[in-house]
């Protein structure tokens, strides 16, 4: 073990500031590895531990790490309107199988502006008629905004679910030009 790797724990997180509200954002040394909406002190006390659970590790509180800077700079110019792709590295060991194929087809294939049906996607993982358990997989994103769930729709033109709720995925659809803005 080499010191760098003594003084930065394997799983960082710290709670940032949005345009959609508090967001928890986790980093281990292979990338980002969890988004988590909603960060109350409850909702960040419950998303730690689900990480060291699952992980296998105690997340260290560490805003000024540098395993989270550049996510950092990425989500404040989301937000500030200046950016409309994240290029970060990311930890896809929360997800696996069908859940992951979909969700890396998502990032790569459905750009900043842009909405994609259920049943589309599923088509593009090679599973037509999968558009139910392509709501799962968007439901268990470890990863949202940066693997964009938001832009996953009813092929109705509804708009479909959002674990960070509606009023969330509004916001971030009218942020990327999708759905105007709300009135008030």
């Amino acid at each position: 073990m080499d010191s760098r790797e003594q003084v930065e724990p394997h799983v960082v997180w710290t709670v940032v500031d949005s345009g959609i509200g508090p967001l928890l954002l986790a980093a281990s040394r292979e990338g980002l590895v969890n988004v988590v909406f909603h960060a109350t002190d409850a909702v960040r006390d419950r998303a730690v531990e689900r990480l060291a659970a699952r992980l296998g590790t105690e997340p260290v509180e560490a805003p000024g790490s540098p395993l989270l800077a550049e996510a950092i700079r990425q989500f404040e110019a989301y937000f500030a309107g200046g950016r409309r792709d994240f290029e970060l590295p990311l930890d896809w060991s929360l997800i696996s199988g069908f859940n992951r194929a979909v969700l890396r087809e998502l990032a790569s294939g459905v750009p900043y502006g842009q909405v994609v049906g259920y049943g589309d996607l599923a088509g593009r993982v090679g599973q037509p008629g999968a558009a139910q358990a392509v709501g799962m997989a968007m439901g268990a994103n470890p990863l949202p905004v940066v693997v964009p769930c938001h832009r996953v729709v009813e092929s109705d033109g509804g708009i479909g679910g959002f674990g960070g709720g509606l009023e969330t995925k509004r916001r971030l659809l009218a942020l990327e030009g999708v759905l105007p803005e709300p009135l008030f």
